[in-house]
């Protein structure tokens, strides 16, 4: 078969721009590459401020060593709390939350548990609220950690749960956006795939299954990041979880051993490193549908929080791709 010029220099121009193309990514991935070296700090800073090492006893004035996670448990469910400017929104979702462990305890005398309610450098007056209810529930039921500077909702999660006295550990929304009756759900998914709580395991709180509704509901162009953040959390880290960040997620004690001492994000994006994490240590994920709405308030800014995600979801697995970050595995 004959070649015509005309062809020729259309193959041409064509392997041209495929050489470009080339040329180019790997330009950018060079560039990320040595970008990420040198900004990339390669071990999770698990560091606290000397005051936010121990919680206030209102019933003497002292202050009081928070436990480590490596320390056995005590209680049998800790339910922790970040929290950032929520003194008018906790009041509602604590006397939900009140409710509904009272009267668990009412039906099991045997039942134990914490409530840890992390403030996350509020400049509000979210600290003298909780406080209140501390005072009202006892230091044994309810304790405060109070961040001296804002660190972001994951930094939040992450020391509220290490400090956690919990065979199980529940990290909820200060906004009560989820039914915290949602929780029997969760345990009962636990149940099947760490009945003892000693081995690792994560029970997600789920929304897919309002993800029709809330596409009627919302504009076209949050369709379309929805759909953009839904398809780069798969593609890059976590696969077969429809539903990475809603704030209602159960774990095992030894989970959370493992997962939040590697864990390196902190603001929202938080818990797909965290998901990653339990992935590549095959950490059990069972995912469970929960009931949801929207509360007024949120910290969150549509457009700017969501390419903020993206771009830490590009650099979590970037970093471990490049071996900037590393998963240690704990065998005990």
């Amino acid at each position: 078969m004959t070649v015509l010029p005309q062809d020729l220099s259309l193959f041409s121009i064509s392997f041209f721009f495929l050489q470009l193309l080339v040329l180019t990514s790997s330009s950018a991935l060079i560039i990320l590459y040595f970008y990420l070296r040198f900004t990339t700090s390669r071990d999770p800073d698990l560091s606290r401020a000397e005051s936010e090492k121990s919680f206030l006893d209102p019933n003497d004035g002292t202050r009081k060593p928070f436990p480590l996670i490596s320390d056995p448990p005590t209680v049998q469910l800790s339910l922790v709390v970040p929290a950032y400017n929520e003194q008018d929104r906790f009041p509602i979702m604590i006397k939900e939350t009140l409710e509904y462990l009272h009267k668990r305890k009412q039906r099991d005398s045997e039942f134990t548990y914490e409530i840890l309610v992390v403030n996350d450098g509020s400049k509000d007056n979210t600290s003298k609220v909780v406080m209140e209810y501390v005072k009202k529930e006892g230091p044994d039921r309810m304790r405060l950690l109070d961040f001296v500077r804002n660190r972001g909702k994951g930094g939040a999660v992450r020391a509220g749960c290490l400090s956690a006295r919990g065979k199980r550990i529940l990290f909820l929304d200060a906004d009560g956006a989820t039914d915290i009756k949602g929780l029997d759900e969760l345990e009962k998914a636990m149940n099947s795939v760490s009945s003892d709580s000693t081995s690792p395991a994560i029970v997600v709180g789920s929304r897919a299954h309002l993800e029709d509704e809330a596409v009627a509901n919302r504009s076209f162009f949050r369709n379309i990041l929805m759909y953009g953040f839904h398809f780069l959390v798969f593609f890059l880290c976590v696969k077969g979880v429809r539903d990475t960040q809603c704030g209602f997620k159960l774990l095992t004690r030894s989970a959370v051993d493992r997962i939040f001492t590697n864990l390196h994000i902190e603001r929202w994006a938080f818990d797909v490193e965290m998901l990653y994490i339990a992935q590549c240590l095959n950490i059990p994920i069972k995912e469970v549908a929960v009931n949801w709405q929207e509360i007024e308030g949120s910290k969150m800014i549509p457009v700017f929080s969501w390419i903020q995600m993206g771009r830490d979801l590009l650099f979590i697995r970037l970093r471990y791709m490049f071996g900037f970050w590393t998963i240690k595995a704990k065998t005990s």
